[in-house]
């Protein structure tokens, strides 16, 4: 049978009796958005390259020990795991004083949603991504956290709720502050830019 077309569920199944094409359906089908999550909250390659990494060998180690028991819940499963690590990068940081100030945020572009566009319009669209990013960073962490998984990872509100272990109007709630938060923070710099 096409593990493509396989649920979550056989394909772990399939995978924990010896089958590593299941895995690799598995890793296919969530990569872009289990590495886009890491990427966008430490903002460097070589760091979302590793915690990518870390994250699918818990997840392999998890599965081949029998320690996978969410049933249907896979994905989340799998971005909570991924956001323990991230944590754990940044209180690794914070412990040995070494937070740099890089602040040199290229979003990667692999899509073909940039394709139907000149080169103008492409240049518009990667400055406005940049600019929303970077407001990204000034709300609270459950704010960010929100707005990341909805528009970067294309999770539901339900999806959020359960990875984040809230309700859905909380998770509404926070996206709705966040929402006017950046408002004002750009309403804010163009005062600024006025004086």
């Amino acid at each position: 049978m096409r593990t493509e077309i396989l649920s979550d569920n056989a394909l772990i199944k399939q995978f924990v009796n010896g089958n590593a094409t299941a895995f690799n359906a598995l890793l296919a089908r969530y990569r872009k958005k289990i590495y886009t999550y890491i990427y966008l909250s430490v903002k460097r390659k070589d760091v979302a390259d590793d915690i990518f990494q870390e994250t699918f060998i818990k997840v392999i180690r998890s599965l081949k020990e029998g320690r996978y028991a969410e049933s249907g819940k896979f994905a989340p499963w799998v971005v909570r795991i991924a956001h323990n690590l991230v944590i754990d990068h940044f209180r690794k940081l914070r412990q040995s004083n070494e937070c740099s100030n890089d602040n040199t945020d290229r979003l990667s572009v692999t899509g073909d949603e940039f394709s139907d566009l000149n080169a103008e319009e492409r240049a518009v669209r990667l400055q406005i991504r940049k600019d929303v990013r970077q407001l990204l960073d000034f709300l609270p962490s459950e704010q960010r956290d929100i707005v990341l998984m909805r528009y970067y990872m294309n999770m539901s509100y339900k999806e959020i709720s359960e990875q984040l272990n809230i309700n859905i109007n909380t998770a509404l709630g926070r996206m709705r502050y966040a929402i006017i938060n950046m408002r004002k923070m750009v309403e804010e710099s163009k005062k600024m830019l006025v004086a």
